[in-house]
């Protein structure tokens, strides 16, 4: 079974533009999945929810999606999420992200990343 970490950009997209985030995984995913974060999504879901605005909504959202799934945070020691999600990059993980600069490094490592086209589906971008 691998671990799909997701990133907050993810989790916030996939709330904006009303993606049923676990029927699609499952849409595209052939293999066993756990969902995972990192604590530190947590922690800039709640940054950005302090903002306000249309964004903290969906943050505020996303985040009470997680805590009724059953997802797995993952206790990290700080540091910038990107740079922990691509340690933890590996074949018993893939990782859902929109962050551009994340996706080419995570390439460049060869690891598949899960990404949202045309604002409405997931899928996999092969690296």
């Amino acid at each position: 079974m691998k671990e799909l970490l997701i990133d907050t950009n993810f989790l916030v997209e996939c709330v904006k533009n009303k993606i049923d985030l676990y029927s699609e995984l499952r849409r595209i995913l052939d293999f066993g999945f756990e969902v995972a974060i990192l604590d530190r999504t947590l922690d800039e879901l709640d940054t950005i929810v302090a903002r306000g605005k249309k964004e903290g909504q969906y943050a505020k959202l996303a985040r009470t999606i997680l805590m009724t799934k059953k997802v797995t945070v993952i206790p990290t020691e700080g540091g910038h999420t990107d740079n922990l999600l691509l340690a933890k990059a590996d074949e018993n993980h893939i990782i859902a992200t929109m962050d551009k600069v994340l996706r080419q490094r995570l390439k460049r490592k060869g690891q598949d990343v899960v990404i949202i086209r045309a604002q409405k589906k997931l899928e996999v971008f092969k690296a």
